[in-house]
């Protein structure tokens, strides 16, 4: 991405240096409501590619989902397993043609299984950026910028655009896809062309109050969208299969090892480092149930249809009581040992999918909650909370242990409330003729 003097902060994080906040914590977590934001953070994981005669039997292998009926030119947000039903890998995969598809800033858990299921797939990764382009003011930026009407792009759908300054040449593809719940749209193309899609698009998109989205507000809209996230809310199981981790070429130890005993090192919160079990989720407790189908074989299928048909957990959103929010800052200000204080927007700051606080009812522990988060939209403190379905009713009172294990803990009240948080019009289904066209308004 293009390097900007009025930006001060960046962070390296998945490997990259990244914005870690563009045009301030709070401007960048309204903007998703009131205008647009631009974000890169996804922009460090590269492309794979599977194409051969078994790439779409390798994805059927691996994926909960049912991949038989996929139309070419559409995406598909795939979700992994283990052997144990835990999410080893979820991400974005487009299908290209019968036997080509491509996934998006996602780990390559399907790459090292080719292996492992002896499959004849030919795998290759491409440095790409992937630009998330989100708010109600998204699509008329977008408009502003490739200069023609965009309303017959579906939720799901891609299609190539041209960005001006950019050679006609270069394959660049915009589909309506994001994060935060709301109207989002994603640029995707090769990784040398990226700063200057980059500045065009948040130089149009001035005038509509676009702001540069760094990843200390990034974690914001998951939770408020009602986004599980691996790396962010939980932590990827892959990571701690023994294989997987030793794999050289496709496994953690191509990049950097992540053995869960060295991981719970870095595991924050209540619930005690060792216990990874409280940092991994299975497809049906963060409600992604609905997407398996056991038409087919797939790793994990036992232990996910297991889970289908005798659901115990789900993930809502917890809404933290302010006075005893309040409480953690002012025992900073009190002798003896003080609560965790909080980092707002987020606590931990993310990527942050090994952290875990108790959740209790009357004492008894009903469920884990993830990354704390202000949200200044609501002015609450909210959390995403994989909790017992007995006890995830809306209004249901609860409280979280917050603090690390074996060090002060604040129990904080907490009452369960929608999910999604975020009440305004989802992506898929928004109403496109409400917003004002950004090629029209170009020409006056």
């Amino acid at each position: 991405m293009p390097v900007y003097p009025d930006i001060r902060t960046y962070a390296e994080v998945l490997g990259e240096l990244h914005i870690w906040e563009g045009d301030g914590w709070k401007a960048e977590s309204m903007s998703w409501k009131t205008g647009a934001y631009i974000a890169s953070n996804l922009s460090a994981m590269p492309e794979i590619t599977f194409a051969g005669p078994d790439a779409q039997e390798l994805l059927s292998r691996v994926s909960i989902n049912n991949v038989h009926k996929w139309l070419i030119g559409k995406s598909k947000h795939l979700v992994m397993p283990d052997q144990h039903g835990f999410i080893a890998n979820h991400g974005l995969v487009v299908r290209d043609a019968e036997d080509s598809f491509r996934q998006m800033a996602s780990g390559s858990w399907p790459a090292y299984q080719a292996k492992a299921l002896g499959l004849d797939v030919n795998i290759s990764f491409r440095e790409v950026f992937i630009y998330q382009v989100a708010g109600p003011a998204s699509l008329q930026i977008l408009e502003r910028v490739i200069g023609r009407d965009l309303r017959d792009l579906a939720f799901l759908g891609i299609t190539i655009v041209q960005i001006p300054g950019i050679d006609a040449s270069v394959e660049i593809e915009l589909s309506r896809i994001g994060m935060a719940q709301t109207l989002a749209y994603e640029l995707r193309g090769p990784l040398e062309h990226g700063p200057a899609v980059y500045d065009v698009v948040y130089r149009a998109g001035k005038e509509f109050g676009i702001k540069r989205l760094g990843w200390r507000t990034y974690v914001v809209n998951h939770t408020e969208g009602g986004f599980p996230q691996m790396g962010c809310t939980f932590f990827p199981s892959s990571n701690g299969d023994p294989g997987f981790a030793a794999d050289s070429e496709y496994g953690a130890a191509a990049d950097e090892p992540m053995d869960p005993s060295v991981a719970a090192g870095l595991f924050t919160g209540s619930i005690a480092p060792t216990d990874v079990l409280a940092r991994l989720r299975t497809p049906q407790e963060v409600n992604w149930g609905w997407m398996a189908h056991f038409d087919h074989d797939f790793i994990g299928r036992d232990a996910v249809l297991a889970a289908s048909q005798n659901p115990t957990r789900k993930t809502v959103t917890l809404a933290w009581n302010p006075e005893d929010v309040v409480d953690v800052f002012a025992s900073q200000f009190q002798p003896g040992s003080e609560y965790r204080n909080f980092e707002f927007p987020t606590t931990p700051a993310s990527p942050a999918g090994g952290h875990a606080d108790l959740v209790t009812v009357d004492g008894e522990a009903v469920g884990i909650s993830s990354v704390a988060v202000y949200s200044y939209y609501y002015r609450r403190m909210i959390s995403q909370c994989t909790i017992d379905i007995a006890h995830g009713e809306i209004g249901t009172e609860v409280e979280v242990h917050w603090g690390n294990h074996g060090e002060r803990i604040k129990r904080i009240r907490a009452t369960v409330e929608r999910f999604p948080y975020l009440d305004l019009p989802s992506n898929r289904d928004y109403d496109l003729s409400t917003v004002a066209s950004g090629v029209a308004s170009a020409a006056h």
